[in-house]
């Protein structure tokens, strides 16, 4: 089978891999319809964490082929959506909606879903049905309940947003849309989205923003304050992972609000003073997807939400450096893969 593999930072290429097999009895292997690249694939590959010859990918829908014997929830012709994180769904952890933490947790990157095929581990437990084939034009936004989705979800979820609450959203990513989108879902009454980005602005609005806020850091935070008669936001969602962005995110919050944060961590640290006197709640990291999978599936088949505009370019699998590229040089907000 073809599948991506990252050499180096910024040395992407699609080349000859061995075809899975079934491992486990709970594995199951799946022909994917459609991969993408995920904003957190950048770190790599552009140096900030270390890479050598990774393969590459851990979302993914697609059409199960083949199942362990111990499987039983998914069956061959399914068409399936799965978590980037495969999880029992059944340990403790899980069952109280965290299956991120599964005890026995496998995260798909390890394993690369940027390919014609896939094997997913603990299938019973990561893959949902779809309740039918879906129309071709579904396939965008069951791909972006894989990761995107389903992270943005959470961080809305995480941040308590709601009927009658301001949320702000620090990052304009595909994610920080998607945090969008959630909360708006959510019934949150006012939706303020960090955003220098005409393009993204225009698909926040599309997706509830009610106002956009240009300005960064303090300047951003001020500008919240503002906007909310000085107090700052209820529920702040952070969407970056980065230094800045969660002391913004932390300093838009007013007091006895929420931050959700989902920006995979580079280098932030609290400082201890800024966070007590801050009175805010903390919660977040890597997102239960599949908690919200069977939802987030059904908005999407019910055609009561479309995450798949999150997508502004779409290549075939073959030209997945050149999607690569686009992301690193905000060409594309994020990328759909075909095949």
């Amino acid at each position: 089978m073809r599948g991506v593999v990252m050499y180096e930072p910024g040395d992407v290429r699609v080349e000859e891999r061995e075809d899975p097999q079934i491992i486990e009895p709970t594995d199951a292997i799946i022909r994917l319809t459609a991969t993408c690249i995920c904003g957190s694939d950048l770190w790599p590959y552009r140096g900030a964490e270390p890479v050598d010859h990774q393969v590459m990918g851990h979302e993914y829908v697609g059409v199960v082929e083949q199942i362990g014997s111990e499987v039983r929830t998914v069956k061959p012709g399914d068409f399936v959506v799965g978590s980037f994180w495969a999880s029992d769904n059944t340990c403790e952890i899980c069952r109280a909606g965290y299956q991120a933490y599964c005890v026995h947790r496998v995260l798909m990157g390890t394993i690369g879903t940027q390919s014609e095929l896939a094997r997913i581990p603990l299938a019973d437990g990561t893959l949902v049905a779809t309740p039918g084939q879906p129309d071709a034009d579904l396939i965008p936004s069951l791909m972006a309940a894989s990761d995107v989705l389903g992270t943005g979800w959470f961080a809305a979820v995480a941040a308590e947003a709601g009927p009658g609450r301001t949320v702000a959203v620090v990052g304009d990513g595909a994610v920080g849309l998607m945090g969008v989108l959630a909360a708006r879902e959510l019934g949150a009454e006012r939706i303020i989205a960090f955003s220098r980005h005409a393009d993204r602005q225009a698909l926040a609005r599309e997706f509830g923003a009610t106002d956009i806020v240009e300005e960064r850091a303090e300047a951003g935070v001020a500008r919240v304050k503002e906007l909310t008669g000085g107090l700052g936001a209820h529920s702040v969602i952070e969407a970056v992972g980065t230094q800045e962005a969660m002391m913004q995110a932390i300093h838009s919050t007013r007091p006895g609000g929420h931050v959700g944060f989902v920006g995979v961590s580079h280098d932030v640290a609290i400082p201890g003073d800024e966070l007590f006197m801050a009175g805010v709640h903390l919660h977040g990291g890597p997102a239960p997807v599949r908690e919200y999978l069977p939802h987030l599936i059904q908005l999407i088949w019910d055609r009561k939400i479309n995450p798949g505009k999150v997508f502004d370019l779409t290549l075939p699998l073959s030209e997945a450096a050149a999607g690569y590229a686009a992301m690193d040089e905000r060409r594309a907000t994020k990328v759909l893969l075909t095949l």
